[in-house]
This record gives structure tokens, C-alpha cells and sequence, in this order.
């Protein structure tokens, strides 16, 4: 403790290999962030405009795209400042908000997920009983705890964080303030914090995991019992762009979390880390439209309806322009 200084600031080294590289990763970085806002932004504005959307499905959906978009811009900005300024520098609030968002965030996305698998199994399993169970109030009540629970979950984890002594150096290994860089230059032992960050990781990802595969082995063995082909097809339609979103983000996160230690910043982990923050928001937009028939006859829908809207104002001004000559 005779070292600890009390620090306002944190450098960020961001990610030291492949320096030369780094305006090339800027523009690439910056791109996937612009998609993944847009891309984003299109399925909350799409929901939100079509009536034949607007079901519990696609009320998770767009829960999901605004996660997307509140948890890449957590992080994509000041990965972004890394790859050009030689120091990147974060305050310690600004620091131990972004560790607490970063964490929320994520934990929020494998909640959705999961509410998501739940809501597949009663559309598929429970056809009949789903208009009941899945109204809109249990939709926004199942939402509304995916976001809390994660914020308490992780609220109360961060905050031993935030009152840690930090020894001399201020500078975090990583491009984010991730717990594993912050623990390795705190001055107090961090083994306790370890432990219980190793349990979160195990209850939320472990857990929510084991629940999806388990809804997902009754959707399987329901689908292979439709008669139809064509029911099979439109069954597994639905579910297969959950579970292609599934396999990326729990697999990035098994590695990351799901083990012994937290002190390690070895390049795969800041891989994955991109992974997470930067790719998989732009992939989510994708996988879930361009598979997805529903949404594209509701933009095909939205485009005519523009189209008549437009061709009645032609109208209507060529006839006001009519009695007027």
C-alpha cells in the first residue's frame, strides 16, 4: 500500500500488435461500427412501423438491436481513439463506467437470449397456449427484468472495483477497462474479486446456456414431428438465426470469463473482445433480416406504402394544380 497513488486516469495501450496496421483497423473499425448503428437502427425503426411485426418475437428483437447499439458504442469509440493517437488516455470515472456498462450490457444481451429460446419454445411447443402466456405485458415485464437483474447483478460486482488502490503505474493492458487489466495493477489482493467475478460468469453464462440448449432440444425434437415439410423448413427458419448468434457470443465468452483466472490480456482475448464489441453487433442485423421473410415482406410493404403515399401527393397536387389553371 506504500506505492498506491490515487489515480485520476487510466492509458489505455489498446492493441499493440500489428502497429503498422492501425489506420487500416481504424477505417475497418469505424465502418462496422456505422453499419452496426444502422443496421441496428433499421430493425428498431422497422418494428416499430410494421403492423405485422409487432409480436413478441420481434419485440425481443429490437430490445436486442438497441443492446446492440448502447453496448458497441460503449466500446468501439475509444477502441477506435486507440488506433490513432500513440496515447489514449480515460478518466477513472469515465473508466469504471465503462466497466460497469460494458459488463451490464453484455449480460443484459445473454438475458435477451435466453427470453428469446423461451419464446421460441412456446410458439413452437405450445402453440396453442402462447397468445396467452406471451401477451404484451409479460413481454415488456420479461424485458424490463433482463435489463435490471443484469444492472444489479453486475452493479454490485463492479463496485469493489471502483474502490480498489491502484500502485504506481495507471496503465491498463487492454483497449477497455475489462476487470482483468484493472485487477493486475490494483495494489489490494484481488483474489476475492476473482472468485466472485469466476461465479457471475459461471451463473449467467453457464446457466443461461444449459436453459437455451434444454428449450432448444424440446423445439428440435417438436420440429422433426411436423407432418409438412414446409412447416419443418418455416420452424427451423426461425430458430436457426438464434442459434447462429448463440454459438458466436457464447463461445467468445466461454473462453474470456469462464475460467480459473482473470489475469491474462493475451491477443485471443482482445480478439474476442473485438469480437464481441465490434463484429457480432453488425452481424446480429443481418442474420436476423436477410434470413428472415417476415421482415422482408414488412420493408417490401413499407416501400409500396412510401411509393402510393408519394404517387397520392403527385396527385393531388397536379389536381389542385389543375382547378387552379
Amino acid at each position: 500500500m506504500l506505492n498506491a497513488s490515487t489515480v485520476t486516469e487510466f492509458i489505455l495501450v489498446g492493441i499493440p500488435f500489428f502497429y503498422d496496421l492501425h489506420r487500416i483497423f481504424f477505417f475497418i473499425g469505424l465502418f462496422l461500427y456505422i453499419v452496426a448503428i444502422l443496421g441496428n437502427g433499421f430493425i428498431l425503426a422497422i418494428v416499430a412501423i410494421e403492423p405485422r411485426l409487432q409480436t413478441p418475437m420481434y419485440f425481443f428483437l429490437s430490445n436486442l438491436a438497441f443492446l446492440e447499439i448502447c453496448y458497441t458504442t460503449t466500446v468501439v469509440p475509444k477502441l477506435l481513439q486507440t488506433l490513432i493517437e500513440t496515447r489514449t488516455t480515460i478518466c477513472f470515472h469515465c473508466c469504471m463506467a465503462q466497466n460497469l456498462f460494458y459488463f451490464t450490457f453484455g449480460g443484459t444481451e445473454l438475458l435477451i437470449l435466453t427470453v428469446m429460446s423461451f419464446d421460441r419454445y412456446m410458439a413452437i411447443c405450445k402453440p396453442l397456449q402462447y397468445p396467452m402466456i406471451m401477451t404484451k405485458n409479460v413481454c415488456k415485464q420479461l424485458s424490463l427484468a433482463t435489463w435490471c437483474s443484469s444492472f444489479i447483478l453486475f452493479f454490485f460486482q463492479c463496485l469493489p472495483i471502483w474502490r480498489m488502490s491502484f500502485c504506481a503505474s495507471n496503465v491498463v493492458d487492454h483497449f477497455l477497462c475489462d476487470a482483468a487489466p484493472l485487477f493486475s495493477i490494483a495494489c489490494t489482493d484481488t483474489f476475492l474479486n476473482e472468485i466472485v467475478g469466476l461465479l457471475c460468469a459461471i451463473l449467467l453464462v453457464i446457466l443461461t446456456l444449459i436453459f437455451t440448449l434444454v428449450t432448444y432440444v424440446y423445439i428440435i425434437s417438436t420440429i422433426v414431428h411436423i407432418p409438412s415439410a414446409k412447416g419443418r423448413k418455416k420452424a427451423f427458419s426461425t430458430c436457426s438465426s438464434h442459434l447462429i448468434v448463440i454459438s458466436i457470443l457464447y463461445g467468445a465468452l466461454m473462453v474470456m470469463y469462464v475460467r480459473p483466472t482473470l489475469h491474462s490480456s493475451s491477443r485471443l482475448t482482445r480478439v474476442l473482445a473485438v469480437l464481441n464489441t465490434a463484429v457480432t453487433p453488425v452481424l446480429n442485423p443481418f442474420i436476423y433480416t436477410i434470413r428472415n421473410a417476415e421482415v422482408k415482406a414488412a420493408v417490401r410493404n413499407a416501400i409500396c406504402k412510401k411509393r402510393q403515399l408519394s404517387n397520392e401527393e403527385f396527385l393531388d397536387v397536379s389536381n389542385k394544380v389543375g382547378k387552379y389553371e
